[in-house]
């Protein structure tokens, strides 16, 4: 008998038979091998539309420059799509200082036919006059690259460091030397002070957020002390912005060289071959059972990869999010930024009464809404 709100009670679920459809294990190979094919489709059809997409962004940098450099145009797309990464300081710095952003494919040839697409370079361009800019010293340029399945540090051109970011810097400068051209071992870098000093600074950090979500929880529980400093922290919600957006220019992701991720695509190129032509391979049933066989770790993060901390290169992540952010400025900000610099225009907080004949412009909005703070995991960097 079915319970007052519908669901069958659970002793009626546990003696159930179980319906669930087994599945072949050559079908699954066929799923899997199919899955996979799609993927390097989608890779192969976003390299193609590099080259044609890479003229439209000329026309849209110049007109931003000659009839948007002074309408705050990139400030105000990037406070409409990562605000939730933003600390109310970050926020004045791209109001008043923030001049240019620019991505690039770097890999993509001009015919559109080499080159991994998902090889990225981000630039932010500052204005450095001294009545604007206090922050920034130099020619104003920060620069950011991201190589599938390779770190690099970040290109920052900027005089002044601090905090995270000085200590995520320092420790990469030390493991260059340490190195001396080589990758360095996880023994080599686990020996180096600037590694301790900047999983100390990483570990007062996530305390610092700790407390953060604490003195919330009581807040929406009517116990928050009046007495504490309300500007002690800028967020206090545990979210992305729990530290400066500036230290993701010290995010490094995971520590594989393009020697490894290039013996790692042969290896697999060799499995699938086997697999496509119904040879049978060594490993068989692993292989099947990891998940980016079937769903292709080229576009999904391999969360399990994220378990094993063997180069100890988490304990020193200054910017857990930064995967997630460098995909929303990529996918978001700079792909939509005509979009989303219009809607500022239009949104009530701005106080404009702009028209713009939005046809055709507002043909995601309705998934925009559904969207959450966090951007969507698209193709990794």
């Amino acid at each position: 008998m079915a319970s007052d709100d519908g669901q069958v009670p659970l002793l009626e679920r546990a003696e159930m038979p179980d319906t669930t459809p087994t599945i072949p294990k050559e079908t699954a190979r066929e799923i899997a091998l199919l899955e996979r094919e799609f993927v390097e489709a989608e890779v192969q059809a976003f390299r193609a539309s590099i080259p044609l997409l890479r003229p439209l962004y000329t026309r849209r940098n110049a007109l931003i420059a000659s009839k948007l450099a002074d309408a705050d145009f990139w400030p105000r797309v990037f406070a409409s799509e990562i605000e939730a990464y933003l600390l109310p300081s970050d926020e004045m710095i791209i109001r008043e200082c923030l001049k240019n952003f620019t991505v690039e494919r770097v890999s993509v040839n001009e015919a559109g036919d080499a080159g991994d697409p998902r090889d990225v370079r981000f630039t932010f361009e500052f204005d450095t006059s001294p009545e604007r800019n206090v922050w920034f010293g130099g020619d104003g340029k920060l620069v950011k690259e991201f190589y599938w399945r390779k770190s690099i540090g970040v290109s920052e051109k900027s005089g002044r460091r601090k905090g995270l970011l000085d200590a995520a810097c320092n420790l990469a400068e030390a493991e260059a030397k340490v190195a001396a051209g080589k990758k360095i071992t996880p023994e080599q870098r686990l020996d180096l002070p600037e590694y301790e000093k900047l999983v100390t600074e990483v570990a007062k950090v996530e305390a610092q957020a700790g407390l953060r979500a604490e003195r919330a929880e009581r807040a929406a529980d009517g116990d928050d002390d009046e007495d504490e400093d309300e500007d002690e922290d800028d967020h206090e919600d545990g979210g992305p912005a729990d530290v400066s957006f500036f230290a993701w220019f010290g995010y490094r992701g995971r520590d594989i060289s393009a020697e490894e991720s290039e013996e790692a695509m042969k290896a697999d190129e060799e499995y699938w071959g086997k697999i496509a032509r119904g040879e049978k391979v060594e490993g068989d049933e692993e292989k099947e059972g990891e998940g980016d066989a079937a769903s292709g770790d080229e576009f999904e993060e391999d969360e399990d990869a994220d378990d094993d901390d063997e180069d100890g290169l988490m304990d020193a992540e200054i910017y857990p999010e930064g995967h997630e952010l460098a995909m929303s400025l990529c996918d978001e900000v700079w792909d939509n930024a005509l979009k989303y610099y219009v809607q500022s225009l239009q949104a009530p907080e701005f106080g404009s009464d702009i028209d713009f004949d939005m046809d055709g412009m507002e043909d995601d909005d309705d998934d925009d809404e559904e969207e959450t703070d966090r951007p969507r995991k698209k193709a990794k960097t």
